[in-house]
């Protein structure tokens, strides 16, 4: 695969006017002065969840292979990296934390779990004092690593996230000038202090078909030109990731990590509105 290069083939598995282009091209110009841009307070360290997300195939340098049934846990958490995603915004647009009270039982934690994942991850946040609360933990990453079984089981499941009707985009959108439509939506949501939710792909090829949260462009480039941006990767507990952009190529690209070989993906925002 070639890093940053679009492929020219296609198969299975609005255009703007020159006015309206160029009111969207003033407002992200405008955005992009300031020298962070990122969605409202949003830490890695706070407001992701502690467990990850496993892959069906095991990777060795980013090329899948079929896992070995020694390896396949009873326990293991795969499929969900959509799931994950949308559950950091939800937990970020409707919770709240009360680290000095007790915690609640399994019942009740559960209860509490499902109406904030039941809220539309595009709605406004609420207010502090109408946000659902968790007591005795201070923030989602120590309550889901305390409460690892009760999360992954209340947050929602992971099949139907292959039946999203929007990720036929993957089929009949590959044009570069959707990207750049795409990133154009990202700019302007970090600058309006949202999260931005994306689907990754290679589709024809089955290099990547995964869920990242962008969260934050960084301020710093090596690479003139090239935009970076600081992602959760629902498959990485440890670290942030990086997603660029490169205006020359028209292009985004992922960084290289033992489950992807890096280079080109195609990004397609899901969660954003009804039916994305």
């Amino acid at each position: 695969m070639q890093p940053l290069r679009r492929p020219f083939h296609v198969s299975l598995s609005d255009r703007c006017n020159s006015a309206g282009f160029g009111w969207l091209g003033v407002f992200v110009a405008i955005a992009m002065v300031r020298t962070s841009v990122g969605a409202a307070d949003f830490r890695f360290d706070r407001d992701t969840p502690a467990f990850a997300n496993q892959t069906v195939f095991e990777y060795h340098e980013g090329h899948p292979s079929l896992r070995k049934p020694s390896t396949v846990r009873r326990d293991a958490y795969k499929r969900h990296c959509f799931v994950l995603c949308r559950t950091a915004v939800q937990f970020k647009k409707f919770a709240r934390f009360d680290p000095r009270s007790a915690p609640l039982d399994d019942t009740l934690l559960a209860a509490r779990i499902r109406a904030v994942t039941h809220r539309e991850p595009w709605a406004d946040p609420l207010p502090e004092d109408q946000r659902i609360t968790f007591p005795g933990y201070k923030d989602l990453r120590e309550m889901s690593k305390a409460r690892r079984e009760l999360v992954q089981l209340n947050i929602g499941h992971g099949w139907p996230s292959y039946f999203r009707i929007s990720n036929a985009r993957m089929v009949f959108q590959q044009s570069a000038g959707y990207q750049e439509n795409t990133h154009a939506h990202l700019n302007a949501a970090l600058a309006r202090g949202q999260l931005f939710v994306g689907f990754l792909t290679t589709y024809p090829r089955l290099s990547i078909n995964h869920s990242v949260l962008v969260y934050k462009r960084k301020s710093f480039s090596p690479n003139p030109g090239v935009e970076r941006y600081l992602v959760y990767d629902p498959n990485h507990t440890e670290s942030p990731r990086e997603l660029t952009w490169s205006p020359r190529d028209r292009a985004f690209s992922y960084q290289k990590d033992w489950d992807f070989v890096g280079g080109y993906v195609r990004v397609y925002q899901v969660y954003g509105k009804w039916l994305q």
